[in-house]
């Protein structure tokens, strides 16, 4: 039996997913925070490698040298590929259109390495589908990838050129704060600018709402308190200078869907620039990441059919939600299997 294990380093999670055969057994991310350096990541990898047992290869991909740990997104590739090496033995490190290079190497290839997680999803969809729109809503930003004749047709790589493409939007299902999501917020019919402090994130909205899905928020909430729906209405009142005793629930509930509604408009946004940038016609949506029920939605609204990431794979049933949260892992496990 082949068994790859795809990784993706990111920022604040590490997620991992296992082939055997070509087929998607498990898929799992782990909470590993690099603001406070690499020690969790370690534990994180130990941990993980446990859960995922033994592979004749591992390819790695990141979007963690972005980290302000690291001195530049250089620094930050070249030690995440050694860290992942020493975590992991032989390791590949996915290099975008370049292919696999060694972790010794990964320096001298920071740009096409830095960032590539998206990369290597869309390849894998361009490999089943000839035209399609990718969508990876995570838990801090969502990938906009048209594929047109079977070829990623992306008109960034680098994050600052995806940010001018519009097909780096930073909006995430969990990390997402609620400051960066709109200007303002109606609240007893009138308009409130928000306070522009980190008081609430987008989890407090999704958890409020009943749309946060399960096992995907693994961060402190942003006041350091517990994670249910009454301290979510308190984070969120006090975005718009209040207390949550100051309204009923039916009010914050209110204010969530207003934010989750701004959110939904953002990708969908997004998702017509990319679109019009080249000339796409419609075509079907592949819904990756943990903001599948949005990126449904934003589906709906620009009259697209949508598609599991999890249905390109042949997958395990009990791995098919993972897949889709895990996407460029399981992108990594597909292709190299």
């Amino acid at each position: 039996m082949s068994v790859v294990v795809g990784w993706d380093i990111g920022g604040v999670h590490l997620k991992a997913v296992r082939a055997e055969d070509g087929r998607i057994v498990k898929a799992a991310q782990y909470a590993s925070p690099l603001r406070a350096g690499t020690g969790r990541l370690l534990e994180a990898f130990a941990q993980a490698g446990d859960e995922m047992g033994r592979a004749d290869r591992n390819v790695v991909t990141m979007t963690g040298e972005l980290a302000d740990t690291f001195q530049s997104r250089a620094d930050g590739v070249e030690q995440l590929a050694m860290l992942a090496a020493r975590a992991l033995g032989s390791v590949s490190i996915y290099a975008g259109p370049r292919g696999y290079v060694r972790p010794e190497d990964a320096r001298s290839h920071c740009t096409e390495i830095a960032s590539a997680n998206w990369h290597a999803a869309a390849t894998l969809v361009g490999k089943r589908l000839s035209n399609a729109l990718l969508i990876d809503l995570g838990s801090t930003t969502t990938d906009i990838i048209p594929i047109a004749r079977g070829a990623v047709a992306a008109r960034g790589y680098t994050d600052a050129e995806r940010l001018a493409a519009g097909e780096l939007v930073y909006t995430g299902l969990v990390r997402g704060f609620v400051m960066a999501t709109a200007e303002r917020a109606p609240l007893r019919g009138s308009w409130l600018p928000l306070i522009n402090e980190n008081f609430a994130t987008m989890a407090d909205v999704h958890r409020i709402l009943g749309t946060l899905p399960a096992g995907v928020d693994l961060m402190v909430t942003a006041d350091g308190r517990e994670k249910t729906i009454a301290a979510s209405c308190a984070r969120l009142a006090r975005m718009v200078g209040c207390d949550a005793g100051d309204a009923d629930d039916t009010t914050w509930r209110r204010l969530a869907a207003w934010f989750a509604e701004a959110q939904t408009r953002a990708v969908t946004d997004a998702a017509m620039l990319v679109m019009s940038a080249c000339a796409m016609a419609p075509a079907p949506v592949v819904a990756a990441g943990i903001g599948l029920t949005v990126i449904a939605e934003a589906a709906r609204r620009l009259r697209c059919a949508c598609t599991s990431f999890h249905e390109l794979f042949d997958v395990a049933p009990e791995a098919r939600i993972g897949v889709c949260h895990c996407a460029p892992a399981a992108a990594l496990a597909g292709l190299a299997s």
